[in-house]
């Protein structure tokens, strides 16, 4: 990763020294405040998600839960261990820490961030099992040793492109003469921490680290995506086929209602892929890019691109907590010392029971019943459930029913809900 965690020393030393490098005391403190800004709020948010799973019992019932507090944990370290460090050189335009520790430096910073990236990919992929899939799938496939060894590849995948190469200067290979030129400064004797990366780690690195879990984050949410707007078109067949007279204005309501919170899902997938790729994609196409031109991409570039994607760092617990109203609870909780009063204001309302009857045949939505002639349903039954009682592509509503000739079978919302980990809440985060 050229210029991976190296704001200030991936260029030429001639443009360190430059007079456009060069800050005056009003620039160097209206930076210093803005970067600590970033690397507080990053720091606070991260460290209230890890704490309200430690103090929320029902959270740690949850297995995207675990995602979510590792993923909290690898960003909060790298507010911690890699901004810190990066601020200081990109305010004073110098590195004064030592060659081997800016080693040290460079491979936290690729291990971290890469093990955020590998994090989100997680959480992806087990909202597509959570969603798409009937309940029985996602246990077979979310199963606690599954769920242990994803968390443990997040971490260890890391190790083989940041300590590994990085401290046996593989990345050199090839261009030692460009790095020990970049290291000194003729004109004031100091050192800089250059991370600079030949054309193989280059690809590698950023492959692994961005590309392959890019692209299975949106086939996941691609697939999230129409799952959401096929559930949304299917309850308002359901309510229009089922919808009497006296009680049309109801329906109509309810299912109205629905489409509306499936919409907002479906806009919140949107955001959730659209900051992760502002946030990385800059840097890490630079990053593919700069070897083949020469290294010639300007540091302030660099500098712009690798604190972008920091920033990331510390919009991970908006977007994958603070939007969940589970976790929403738990911060009220935390920050109001316990008070169940503000806790409430959190707290899941259901959905006001509806019923209507025609015919005696019913499908019962997450508390909302609707009534359909026999025939529809079977209709119904036979292209969305596949005969069988099970719709894969209504899975993930937490209570369902269906009855036939007054029989109803109904699928427990708590025993859904404890098994996927997910209710309407998963899709808005």
């Amino acid at each position: 990763m050229s210029g991976h965690g190296d704001p200030a020393g991936v260029r030429g030393v001639d443009d360190l020294v430059s007079s456009e490098h060069i800050l005056n005391s009003l620039e160097r403190i209206v930076l210093t405040i803005f970067l600590v800004v970033i690397i507080i709020m990053t720091v606070l948010g991260n460290l209230l998600v890890m704490v309200a799973l430690c103090k929320d019992r029902q959270l740690r019932k949850k297995k995207t839960n675990y995602f979510i507090v590792s993923l909290a944990f690898a960003d909060l370290l790298v507010a911690l261990l890699v901004m810190p460090f990066a601020a200081i050189e990109l305010t004073t335009g110098q590195w004064r820490y030592g060659e081997t520790f800016c080693l040290v430096r460079t491979s936290l910073d690729v291990l971290l961030t890469t093990a955020s990236i590998l994090h989100l990919c997680c959480i992806a992929l087990d909202r597509y099992y959570a969603i798409c899939c009937q309940p029985l799938v996602y246990r077979n496939k979310m199963t606690p040793v599954r769920v242990t060894l994803m968390l443990g590849g997040c971490w260890v995948i890391p190790t083989f492109i940041s300590f590994l190469p990085i401290m046996q200067s593989w990345n050199a290979i090839g261009i030692e003469d460009i790095i020990e030129d970049r290291k000194f400064s003729n004109i004031t004797n100091e050192t800089y921490c250059v991370f600079l990366v030949n054309r193989p780690y280059a690809l590698i690195c950023s492959a692994v680290a961005f590309y392959v879990p890019l692209g299975l984050m949106v086939l996941a949410y691609q697939r999230i995506y129409v799952t959401a707007m096929e559930h949304a078109r299917q309850i308002g067949t359901l309510q229009r086929a089922g919808s009497a007279p006296d009680s049309y204005l109801s329906h109509d309501q309810q299912g109205s209602s629905r489409m509306k919170i499936e919409t907002k899902a479906a806009k919140t997938l949107a955001v959730i892929m659209g900051c992760f790729c502002l946030c990385w994609a800059p840097f890490f196409i630079t990053n593919v890019v700069d070897p083949f031109i020469h290294y010639s991409v300007p540091w302030q570039m660099w500098t712009a691109w690798l604190w972008l994607g920091y920033v990331n760092s510390g919009l991970n617990p908006f977007l994958y907590a603070f939007l969940n109203r589970a976790f929403r609870r738990a911060f009220l909780m935390i920050l109001c010392c316990g008070d169940e009063r503000y806790a409430r204001q959190g707290s899941y309302v259901p959905s006001r029971p509806y019923s209507a009857s025609a015919n005696g045949t019913s499908i019962a939505l997450r508390n909302i019943c609707y009534e359909v002639p026999s025939p529809v349903l079977q209709q119904l039954l036979k292209h969305s459930y596949n005969g069988d009682g099970h719709c894969p592509r209504l899975s993930f509503i937490p209570s369902r029913s269906y009855s036939d000739n007054g029989k109803r079978i109904l699928s427990s919302e708590l025993e859904s809900q404890d098994s996927t980990g997910y209710n309407t809440d998963r899709l808005s985060l």
